[in-house]
């Protein structure tokens, strides 16, 4: 299956080319048309309805018209002089909001839009909330709909907040905004020109790295076309099958999907360069062509391989009761699957089309390069694998031990790093009135009797929960239509995004409704504090579940690639103490080091499946020519000192190409992705500079063929090709 792919693409190289030119185009715009249509962006969407917060969403939008796709806002109004306000400024306020309310928001139009954009020009939702006691400011509530995410919907935002703020001007009055899609936009907009530069060093980074590896301009470029077109289609198709099965995507799936597949993408023309390049050297006599298609050939088993790691790893997502982490698993998996396709189709079609051209100007073709650092490192060791497996370890365990002590923060994420003006507005409202007031915890309750609910029925229950320590106020009742169902919003002292206000929705608050619910209702605690906290509920459970799926799965790939028992579980080791220590030096920074909460909710098992996925590509890689080597006459020890010699510098370039691709995620003003960039792009490196060039080898040195048990490589066995390649143009041993 796999030669036969790779044979009719290096036979037929241009209607491979055509193919994919148009499959990408096409499926490239059809993924920037539906892709914010395809995605949601509320955590609280993605619980299992037998959670708490869960049944509360469902009540707030049948009971109470609350839409999934609601972005509630919170505008602050005062006096410009400021001076305290008096009636009439309350009413010249009340007044402009019902304007706001009338005055429909056009979305302006850019030239950045994508084809077939929504118009989310819309007619907003303005009430008048509440006064600060001292009179320094009112509250107005405001209510725009659509994916915060979606640049259109954070165009409108801006159009709104512009219009209002000027209309409030007008009249000597200022304002603030603030809630999650204030956060975003404002995010959005601080971190724009960074965003752009990091995105061009990135690709220079890249670029550079290919450059001086291959001394070529084509070969530095064109694996960027590659995973652009591939990319391109492999986000259209995951689009596309979640439009077409009605699954809502999470808002941060496609980033996360163009990251993984720059890093993979590139990562497999990188193999297939090398390999290339080494096979050009030792068969000068060989066509471009003929080249390609064995190397692709060869190669493209443990491509195979090391992707369908990376799968298997992520489609245990599936089973996960989190919806956020069974979308985000399997539609990385397809992605990843139209990234093989690609790799084995588009890749070696491309080489069989360059050839020798591939690599000009660079003369390096033409002879066998001196030995370098990579040979001088695979020597040291082959000859002292005890010592360099020991260091490994010590080094990679003593990151691991940062892990002890580990939190866990399942906040939002702070949009804005606390420097954006929805952050000071927030700021200033929790000086007179409760942190949580623009974001409450909101009790509601549902009567099973028919009976409709009065003020008698439902007020003790609003009495005792005022009284719950850390609840600040609590506003008045609001009964549904139909009078059968009741919400009550608290609103907590302590920052609504932070464990104290979880602490208190899923503690207190949920203990008071449980001790005083009105006979014959049934009562849900609802509000970001509540979903956040029943989200580390199911992660926690989900965790214990998906861990060792996952590895099982690794696991069985491995045995059926490498076929032995004890390299595989070497391998699975090796892995796991990179993942520890990856961890570990994450809460060392982020919790230790720069003081947050704790560390994401969802880094450990995303990093889990990154740094273990991703890492096991460069063991397979390496292992792979390990065994290869080992099959020629001569000591094991000077099979793997070839074997590091010769793939070391693709796992060194992969592994810095990768990491820069994640580490772009870094610079992000989400705290979560940051954490996310930062460990993967960790992860990366130490899966490839310790793992993959250093510990593995040095474990199959102190091992030698029994590594391979029960399927040793039998010495002497030299592959035909080899057989065939001149003497004077063969690799040097050793």
């Amino acid at each position: 299956m796999i030669r036969a792919l790779t044979g009719f693409s290096t036979r037929s190289p241009w209607k491979v080319i055509a193919g994919w030119a148009v499959l990408g185009i096409a499926l490239a715009l059809l993924g920037q048309a539906l892709v914010f249509r395809a995605t949601q962006s509320s955590a609280g969407d993605f619980l299992p309805p037998s959670y708490d917060s869960a049944a509360a969403l469902k009540i707030a939008g049948e009971r109470f018209g609350a839409r999934p796709d609601a972005n509630p806002l919170t505008v602050l109004v005062a006096r410009s002089d400021g001076e305290r306000l008096g009636a009439a400024d309350e009413r010249r306020i009340d007044g402009e909001a019902a304007e706001l309310a009338r005055h429909r928001v056009a979305m302006p139009k850019s030239k950045d839009d994508p084809p077939f954009a929504r118009d989310h020009s819309q007619l907003p939702r303005v009430s008048p909330a509440m006064t600060a006691p001292d009179g320094s400011y009112r509250l107005l509530s405001v209510e725009l709909t659509g994916n915060p995410q979606d640049p259109g919907v954070q165009a409108t935002y801006r159009a709104f907040r512009d219009h209002a703020r000027a209309e409030f001007a007008r009249e000597g009055l200022r304002t603030g905004f603030t809630g999650g899609l204030a956060d975003s936009v404002d995010g959005v907009d601080a971190e724009k020109t960074r965003s752009t530069v990091v995105g061009i060093v990135m690709l220079a980074v890249i670029v550079l790295l290919h450059v001086l590896v291959f001394r070529s301009l084509l070969a530095a470029l064109l694996p960027l076309l590659v995973v652009t077109i591939v990319g391109g289609a492999a986000t259209g198709t995951v689009v596309g099958a979640a439009m077409l099965t009605g699954i809502r995507l999470d808002a941060s799936t496609p980033q996360l999907i163009n990251v993984v597949l720059v890093g993979i993408g590139i990562d497999y023309f990188l193999f297939l360069l090398f390999r290339f390049r080494e096979q050009l050297r030792r068969r000068p006599d060989q066509s471009g062509r003929a080249a390609a298609a064995e190397v692709a050939g060869r190669v493209g088993t443990a491509v195979t391989s090391a992707a369908l790691t990376i799968v298997a790893a992520f489609a245990t997502l599936g089973v996960a009761s989190f919806g956020q982490f069974r979308v985000l698993g399997p539609a990385i998996a397809v992605a990843v699957l139209v990234m093989l396709l690609g790799s084995l189709t588009l890749m070696p079609a491309l080489l069989a089309v360059a050839g020798r051209k591939m690599f000009w100007p660079s003369r390096s073709l033409r002879q066998e390069p001196p030995a370098g650092s990579a040979a001088r490192l695979g020597d040291r060791v082959a000859r002292r694998p005890l010592v360099a497996a020991a260091v490994c370890v010590a080094l990679l365990g003593a990151l691991a031990a940062g892990v002890a002590g580990m939190r866990m923060d399942y906040g939002s994420g702070d949009a804005g790093g606390g420097r954006t003006a929805a952050a000071a507005t927030a700021a200033e409202i929790s000086r007179a009135l409760p942190a949580g007031v623009s974001d409450p915890i909101s009790v509601f309750v549902v009567t099973k009797d028919g009976g409709a609910l009065r003020g008698e029925r439902i007020d003790p229950l609003a009495g005792a929960l005022a009284k719950v320590a850390g609840v600040g106020r609590v506003a008045p009742t609001v009964l549904s239509e139909d009078r059968r169902a009741a919400r009550i919003d608290l609103f907590p002292t302590a920052d609504p995004h932070g464990q104290e206000a979880r602490d208190l929705a899923s503690g207190p608050v949920r203990e008071a409704v449980a001790a005083h619910r009105p006979e014959g209702t049934q009562a849900h605690v609802g509000g970001s504090a509540a979903v956040f906290a029943d989200i580390s509920e199911a992660v926690d459970k989900d965790l214990k579940v998906v861990f060792p799926v996952a590895a099982a799965l690794i696991a069985l790939i491995l045995f059926l690639l490498l076929r032995s028992l004890l390299a595989p579980l070497v391998l699975l080791l090796s892995v796991g103490l990179g993942f520890a220590a990856t961890l570990g030096a994450s809460t060392l920074v982020f919790q230790r080091a720069l003081d947050q909460p704790g560390v994401a909710f969802s880094l450990p098992l995303v990093l889990f499946l990154f740094v273990v996925a991703l890492g096991t590509d460069y063991n397979i890689l390496v292992t792979d020519r390990i065994r290869e080597e080992m099959r020629q006459p001569g000591p094991a020890r000077a099979a793997v000192a070839r074997a590091v010699r010769h793939t070391a510098p693709a796992i060194a370039t992969a592994g810095l190409v990768l990491a820069a691709s994640f580490g772009s995620l870094a610079v992000s003003p989400a705290s979560a992705t940051q954490q996310i960039g930062f460990a993967t792009g960790l992860g990366i490196l130490l899966s490839a500079f310790v793992l993959s060039i250093v510990l593995v080898p040095a474990c199959a040195a102190l091992l030698g063929r029994s590594l391979w048990w029960p399927l040793r490589p039998r010495a002497g066995a030299e592959p035909q090709a080899r057989h065939s390649a001149p003497a004077k143009h063969r690799v040097p041993v050793g």
